[in-house]
């Protein structure tokens, strides 16, 4: 038999939405810009486009959600063309959604040149849609 124990609430709370201002980073260079934060859109697609390049499982300071396998799929000899696209838009998907602040990832376009991908695709943001075009 379980037993009801009623617990007074006065205020119900809920949880607010975090701010996404982050620093503003040169993915060119690998630095932080000295002087300046970014918030909403362009915060989310400076997280987008890090986080593709970002190798999973390799950089220390991160944990294991942070980053995609993209690299080592697309270097991969035995790796078919066929699967290379199959996998590319499910490792970005997976690497990607883990932010609350993406909804959906979709129309991706993907090609190759040597040991390269080109890939396109547009993120549903809680700030709107993103195109990103990446180089792998």
């Amino acid at each position: 038999m379980s037993v009801f124990i009623p617990i007074p609430v006065k205020e119900l709370r809920y949880e607010a939405e975090q701010p996404s201002r982050t620093y503003r980073l040169d993915l060119e260079r690998g630095r932080i810009f000295p002087v300046g934060s970014i918030d909403g859109k362009d915060a989310v697609g400076q997280f987008i486009k890090k986080t593709i390049i970002t190798p999973r499982f390799r950089c220390l300071i991160y944990d294991n959600q942070v980053g995609t396998e993209l690299k080592q799929t697309i270097i991969a000899g035995d790796a078919t063309p066929e699967f290379k696209e199959a996998e590319i838009p499910r490792q970005v998907r997976d690497a990607l959604l883990v932010d609350s602040r993406i909804y959906e990832v979709f129309g991706f376009s993907i090609s190759f040149e040597d040991d390269k991908a080109f890939i396109s695709f547009t993120a549903n943001t809680a700030f709107g849609h993103i195109f990103i075009r990446e180089v792998i």
